[in-house]
């Protein structure tokens, strides 16, 4: 198994499904360079395992994007993550982070998806306030409101890793077990960070679940997805006419495009106008 995965179990005599994320080597790529602090780091981990989690389910090429927009130090968290588990994300905040509790660096605010399927033309859009007082309650929330089916998630994320684990509640669980969904929630409960930063799955599993049949499918890895562009620029700024490129250039010395959810700059100067704007071939007559 990799060091980035994500793989889905279902109890099979309950009809509870779920799944477990752990991300190292893509979460650490995902910071790097950024100087979150530890607060905001960790939000934003929590909610990159979440992203996983969920997106694991797509079934169709494409993607889903979730943006906690907030009041509070916390303004934006942005993941995205396609159906080959591809993810890339990122935290705006304001320069001095002192809480550490979610509900106030985060303030209120509103949890959006967007999910695009690339055989469709328009995205599936939806959006629900932000209720609850972590990163898990919210996303329990928002999906008690899309999908009423009961799900829980317990979530953890330090500097080194991000990890989750789900439980959602299917149609046909009171009719197996009338105190299974019960049961299984009290047990998922018992699971610590340190478990799921550190565990074997197949361990962690076993130590949760012991009593229950339980099917785990292939697991399937995580990576992140974030190259330079540089011909997606040049085609902005094509699009503005060499004469706005040329005075913003004038202006600033050197022009700086910066790729926030990739954390890449891009820079141009007078020399590279030619570059964006390549001057036209004189017409030759016959």
């Amino acid at each position: 198994m990799t060091k980035d995965f994500v793989v889905r179990f279902l109890l099979e005599d309950l009809d509870i499904r779920g799944a477990f994320v752990r991300l190292s080597d893509a979460w650490r790529a995902m910071q790097a360079g950024r100087g979150y602090a530890p607060a905001v780091r960790d939000l934003l981990g929590e909610m990159t395992a979440v992203t996983v989690l969920i997106g694991g389910n797509l079934k169709q090429p494409g993607r889903i994007g979730f943006q906690l927009k907030g009041s509070g130090p916390v303004r934006l968290l942005v993941i995205d993550c396609t159906e080959q588990l591809r993810i890339r994300g990122m935290a705006h905040t304001d320069d001095e982070i002192s809480a550490t509790d979610a509900p106030t660096l985060l303030g209120h605010g509103h949890l959006s998806l967007l999910l695009q399927h690339d055989a469709v033309r328009e995205p599936y859009q939806s959006i629900v306030p932000l209720v609850g007082q972590t990163v898990a309650q919210i996303f329990e929330h928002y999906l008690a409101q899309s999908e009423q089916q009961p799900a829980r998630f317990w979530l953890a994320a330090d500097g080194d890793s991000a990890v989750g684990l789900f439980l959602q509640k299917l149609p046909e669980a009171d009719a197996k077990d009338a105190d299974g969904w019960t049961r299984i929630e009290h047990l998922a409960a018992t699971v610590s960070a340190d478990e799921m930063h550190t565990l074997p799955v197949e361990a962690l599993f076993t130590r949760l679940f012991t009593e229950e049949k339980l099917r785990l499918y292939t697991s399937r890895s995580v990576t992140y997805d974030c190259p330079e562009d540089r011909d997606k620029v040049v085609g902005m700024l094509r699009s503005l006419g060499r004469e706005e490129v040329a005075l913003a250039i004038a202006e600033q010395g050197v022009l700086v495009v910066k790729d926030d959810i990739c954390n890449h700059e891009y820079h141009f100067d007078s020399g590279d106008l030619d570059e964006l704007f390549p001057p036209e071939a004189p017409s030759t007559l016959h």
